[in-house]
């Protein structure tokens, strides 16, 4: 008999998601749902282009509704997004958008997928994503996610049949499901796969609409709905107090890079799925219907559920060790099955649901952050067993440390046992960072040589525990990640990753380093040691003209964890040029030449990244006028910085205190990329800066999206962004007023300086604008109108103001010669 005497009142999905790296400690409620999910047979996919592209609610829906095991297939990882949190872009957002997946399906009860596609930045058509992306590669990988997760629905966030209607990605990744839909089940087709996997046939798939892929409710309300099955997802959970439209909320708002902060809300919330292939279901409700989705669909199976059920009839909610003998029971018959597939997935969900019925807590821990090959390891095991069900701890195996013990030891209620364990790491252990990054790969895909690391969310922990339980009598391996976790003077206990690291890293002050003239620059080189007393030398390799000295410098750091900055003088040539600054630091026989980056942010677990150390040095042919910049930070990017490269003394400016009197000092004053979008405070201080212009200042606006603006005033005269955008980078760029001031002076700006742009030229281009502005510049994608809206000027007052949606904010990075040009010009307007 089910006992209601629920001790929880509110549901612990509320508990801080800050430290993602913490074990999980599952209340009764969460066991109960675990075993329900557990005695379920069917598997959904949801298939999009990007992160955030995910609808959360049907996710959540299928999870903890439906009880289905459900992931979200993201074609990218989203490196081609702009980031609203801090300045990381391309590879290094790609991190942090894998990590706010990982953190939303932990929410919302999903997994996560990708393929090796790179988001290579906004596409408008298909054809051309899937030129770039190597159509046949990301088409193999969307068959090997569907082999390996073996889903019996396929729901796609897109609609196949509508290239050029939106984002290029987003119907590629539709088309790409669509074609994979047939694939999967054929053996013929990618057959290098099976020698892992085995093919898969779906039982159907579908496209997620809703009224905005018809153009409008009215149209939606009008077209057959013939093929349309609806599923309310705003359904209520009692046993968790919370809707699921809330947890879709939570889930949604870890894409916090991208502003995708969500509401929770609460009521009926219809969505709409239309059948793309396969069967329709007879019963609209049910998106498994004619799909045995019991254990009954596999062979040995109904016994199975026939004691799931009595487990689930039975289940104490004040006493969940109560079911310990029958989840063991249950766990010894799935051995037994011969069903690979769902053996293995239905033997890792048992563990889990034995472990925490049992109050079994396990963990391996050590308190420090980084290690190296070959170094020593010591290891804080915890482990302890809070019911009265006999548990013995067998053995402990730690590979990566050559560790083995036969521990036999009984765990008694409620004692805590703690074990010190020390080794020596194995040399050949691989640096941690994600796997995808560790071989360099296209503009369109990312290269990853092993077929079984392909679409996995992260690269698989090196340094883990094995731990042999025996539960009544029952033996179980359990198998625990060795975490890095301290003691926070204000958030207390911490987890987060532990990370294998070289010895030595040697990292670059800046990536870009910009030369505009021929004076020479120190150039800080810092050198960290992760091992003690580490001594060698750092020398700079280039080519070309660009003179570096000394040859070498003498290092000695003492202590891990300690760092060096040396200084070697960089001198460029006389004429524009460009050339890779790769340091090195040598010990006897070996070379380091890592830099590690990392990434830290609260809502996610901290990522190291280890990469090839190199900046590229750049001796630009540029002139400037002006000096004095004030500059009020939008959305994460590294303008500041850029400007300060090539001689510019750059002020960071508070939104609050803007003040005439204080703007006049300034030659220029630069608004970051979407600050109109971000900062409330420019709704109100706008009429200082226009005021500033009007008084003889030069204000130039970077790009904002048209939607979310603080205020529609963005100019002296009015202007209307759109949604106009040029994504070829190497897309020609006419000039439309050769005799404008801002093409010439300082410096004289022709086509060249639009040669090596990347990703793009521009986004959110005014589409309409008073006469008072001139339009300097026009340019298109091919089979498209002319853009004339990416560089706007007019003169108002005794100053000059600009708005352009030029991709300064990637341009700058990059190194591009002729933004830096083209940009100095935009500061000089009125010298």
């Amino acid at each position: 008999m089910i006992k209601h005497r629920y001790l929880v009142l509110f549901f612990i999905f509320f508990q801080t998601l800050s430290y993602t790296q913490a074990p999980s400690k599952w209340n009764s409620i969460e066991i109960y749902e675990a075993i329900e999910k557990l005695n379920f047979l069917g598997s959904a996919l949801y298939i999009a282009a990007h992160p955030d592209d995910e609808n959360t609610k049907l996710i959540s829906y299928l999870s903890n509704k439906v009880k289905a095991r459900t992931a979200y297939l993201s074609l990218t990882r989203g490196d081609g997004g702009q980031n609203l949190i801090g300045p990381e872009i391309r590879e290094m957002l790609g991190v942090i958008r894998t990590q706010e997946l990982v953190t939303a399906r932990n929410i919302d009860g999903g997994s996560q997928l990708f393929t090796r596609a790179n988001d290579f930045g906004y596409s408008k058509h298909p054809k051309e994503t899937l030129q770039i992306w190597n159509k046949d590669s990301v088409l193999g990988d969307v068959v090997w996610a569907i082999r390996n997760f073996k889903p019996d629905i396929i729901v796609n966030r897109f609609d196949h049949r509508t290239p050029g209607a939106t984002h290029g990605h987003h119907t590629s990744s539709a088309m790409l499901s669509v074609e994979a839909f047939d694939l999967a089940g054929d053996a013929s087709k990618f057959p290098s796969q099976l020698k892992y996997v085995t093919s898969w046939q779906p039982k159907r798939t579908f496209f997620n609409t809703s009224w905005w892929f018809y153009g409008s409710e009215e149209n939606f309300k009008k077209a057959d709905k013939s093929r349309l099955l609806d599923v309310d997802t705003g359904v209520y959970f009692p046993i968790k107090g919370i809707s699921n439209s809330e947890i879709a909320a939570l889930s949604r708002s870890q894409h916090k890079s991208q502003g995708f902060g969500a509401l929770g809300t609460r009521g009926s919330l219809t969505e709409y799925l239309e059948l793309v292939k396969g069967d329709l279901p007879k019963d609209k409700n049910n998106l498994f219907e004619g799909i045995d989705t019991s254990w009954n669909r596999i062979k040995k199976g109904k016994e199975i559920q026939v004691l799931l059920d009595q487990i689930l009839q039975e289940y104490d909610f004040t006493n969940p060790s109560a079911s310990t003998a029958n989840l063991i029971e249950v766990y010894k018959k799935i051995q037994n099955l011969e069903d690979q597939h769902w053996k293995q997935v239905k033997l890792e969900e048992i563990k889990d649901i034995i472990l925490a019925v049992s109050g079994i807590y396990l963990e391996a821990s050590t308190t420090t952050a980084f290690t190296t090959p070959s170094a020593t390891l010591p290891i804080q095991i915890e482990a302890i067993n809070r019911s009265s069900t006999p548990v013995v701890l067998s053995s402990i195996i730690i590979p990566a440390i050559n560790y083995k013990e036969q521990v036999n030891k009984k765990l008694e209620d409620n004692r805590t046992e703690n074990i010190e364990v020390s080794g020596k790491l194995m040399a050949n252990l691989s640096y941690t960072t994600p796997y995808w990054l560790k071989t360099t790969g296209s503009l369109g895909m990312y290269h990853v040589a092993d077929q079984k690391l392909i679409g996995r969310p992260e690269t698989p922990s090196q340094l883990q525990v094995s731990f042999e339980l025996s539960i009544n009598n029952i033996s179980i391996p359990i198998t625990k990640q060795i975490v890095y976790k301290v003691k926070d003077p204000v958030k207390g206990e911490v987890y987060q990753p532990l990370e294998i690291i070289p010895e030595v890293t040697i990292n670059l002050k800046e990536e870009v380093l910009l030369f505009a003239d021929t004076l020479s620059k120190k150039l800080p080189v810092v050198i960290r040691a992760h091992k003690d007393n580490m001594k060698g030398e750092a020398s700079i390799k280039t080519v070309g003209n660009w003179k570096i000295t000394p040859d070498k410098i003498a290092v000695n750091i003492v202590k891990k964890g300690e760092d060096q900055t040396v200084y070697f003088t960089l001198t460029p040539p006389e004429n524009q040029n460009i050339a890779a600054i790769c340091p090195e630091f040598k010990i006897e026989n070996t070379t380091y030449t890592k830099k590690i980056n990392q990434v830290t942010y609260e809502h996610i677990p901290n990522q190291t990244v280890i990469l090839p150390s190199e900046a590229k040095a750049i001796k630009l042919d540029i002139a400037i006028k002006g000096k004095e910049i004030g500059y009020i930070n939008g959305a994460g990017d590294v303008v500041p910085e850029s400007l300060r490269q090539i001689g510019y003394n750059v002020t960071i400016l508070e939104p609050t205190k803007l003040q005439l009197n204080t703007l006049k000092k300034y030659d220029a004053v630069i608004t970051g990329v979407r600050a109109y979008n971000i900062l409330n405070e420019l709704a109100f201080k706008q009429k200082v800066l226009i005021q500033y212009v009007k008084e003889g200042g030069n204000l130039i606006i970077q790009y904002n999206t048209s939607r979310g603006l603080k205020t529609n005033d963005l100019g002296p005269y009015p202007l209307t962004l759109s949604r106009d955008r040029v994504t070829d980078e190497n897309a020609t760029v006419s000039i439309l007023d050769s005799e404008h001031p801002a093409l010439n002076s300082p410096n004289k700006i022709t086509a060249k300086d639009f040669e090596g742009w990347v990703q793009e030229r521009g986004l959110y281009f005014p589409k309409e604008w008073s006469k008072e502005y001139t339009a300097l510049l026009s340019m298109a994608d091919e089979g498209e109108s002319i853009k004339k809206g990416s560089l706007l000027v007019a003169s108002y007052g005794k100053g000059n103001y600009v708005y352009t949606g030029l991709s300064f904010f990637r341009e700058f990075p990059a190194g591009v010669p002729g933004a830096y040009r083209l940009f100095a010009n935009l500061i000089s307007l009125g010298k």
